[in-house]
C-alpha cells in the first residue's frame, strides 16, 4: 500500500512538472489577450457517462476553473465564459433552478476561496442581464465582484445570463442617450461609441483575439458577435466541456502562434 501510494505521488509531480514544463514553452510565443469560451456538452457529457443532468453542469464548473487556471499561467489577459444564455430560461424549471442555485453556490465559494483570482489578480465581471437573475443570486454576484474588485491584472467575465443581441441593442440604447445629451451639437454616431458602450468594453476588456467552442457544434450561438472581428480565430473542438482540459488547448494556441507569426511575416 504505501508502495502504491509511493508511486502515484511520484507519477502526480511527475505530471505537474510536465504539465508546467509546456506551459512554459507555450507562454514563450505569442499568446492571445483575450479567449473566451462557448461551454458546450455539459448535457451530453452526463448522458454519456450516465450521470444526472445537474452532475453534467457542476463538472463543467470544475473545467471552467481548470481552464481559468491554464490561461491565466499563460499570461491571457481576459477569459469570457458563456456560463448562460437568455435563452436558457426556456429550458425546464427543475433544470433553470438547479443552474442558478450552482451559480450561487460557486460564486459564494469564490468569496470564501478566491486564492486563483488573488494569486494572478483576476478581477470578476458578471456580464449580461443580472436583474434576470433570482435575488439570492444577485446577492453572491455582488459579494463576488466586491470581492476582487481590487484586482487589476487580469479580467474574468462571467457572461450569465447574457446573448449577444441583448447587448448590442442595450449599447446602442445607451449610445443614442448620451449622444443627445450633447445639446450644443449632435455628432454622428460611430462604431466606436457603441463599441464603448457594451457590457465588455465597460469591463475593460481588450479585443476578443479566440472563440472556443466546445461539443462539435459549429456556431456561435449569439455569444460576442460584435467582438467577433476580422482577426478573431474561431475554433471548434468535439470535446465535452467537462472534458475539456490543457491537451485539447494545446492544438489551440499553437494554430494561434503560427497565424500570429504568419500574419507578422506578411506584413513585414
Amino acid at each position: 500500500m504505501f508502495v502504491r501510494r509511493g508511486l502515484r505521488w511520484l507519477r502526480e509531480k511527475f505530471t505537474s512538472k510536465a504539465r508546467n514544463l509546456l506551459l512554459r514553452v507555450l507562454a514563450a510565443g505569442p499568446i492571445p489577450r483575450h479567449v473566451a469560451f462557448v461551454m458546450d456538452g455539459n448535457r451530453r457529457y452526463a448522458r454519456m457517462n450516465h450521470k444526472k443532468i445537474q452532475q453534467g453542469h457542476t463538472d463543467g464548473f470544475i473545467a471552467l476553473r481548470r481552464m481559468l487556471e491554464v490561461c491565466l499561467r499563460l499570461n491571457v489577459k481576459c477569459v469570457s465564459a458563456y456560463a448562460f444564455s437568455i435563452e436558457n430560461f426556456k429550458r425546464s424549471p427543475e433544470e433553470v433552478d438547479a443552474l442558478m442555485g450552482l451559480a450561487e453556490e460557486k460564486l459564494l465559494e469564490l468569496c470564501q476561496n478566491g486564492e486563483l483570482l488573488d494569486q494572478y489578480g483576476v478581477r470578476l465581471n458578471v456580464v449580461g442581464r443580472r436583474e434576470l437573475l433570482p435575488e439570492r443570486v444577485q446577492r453572491a454576484v455582488r459579494k463576488a465582484e466586491s470581492r476582487t474588485r481590487h484586482n487589476k491584472q487580469a479580467i474574468f467575465n462571467l457572461c450569465m445570463p447574457y446573448t449577444s443581441r441583448d447587448e448590442i441593442t442595450t449599447a446602442v440604447q445607451s449610445t443614442v442617450r448620451n449622444a443627445l445629451k450633447e445639446i450644443d451639437e449632435l455628432d454622428p454616431i460611430t462604431e466606436e461609441d457603441i463599441d464603448a458602450q457594451l457590457m465588455t468594453s465597460l469591463g475593460s476588456s481588450p479585443p476578443l483575439d479566440v472563440l472556443i467552442r466546445t461539443s462539435g457544434v459549429k456556431r456561435l450561438s449569439d455569444f460576442l458577435l460584435w467582438q467577433c472581428c476580422e482577426d478573431t480565430q474561431l475554433q471548434f473542438t468535439s470535446t465535452y466541456w467537462p472534458d475539456f482540459g490543457l491537451f485539447d488547448f494545446i492544438p489551440i494556441i499553437l494554430d494561434y502562434q503560427r497565424k500570429t507569426w504568419s500574419r507578422r511575416v506578411s506584413l513585414s
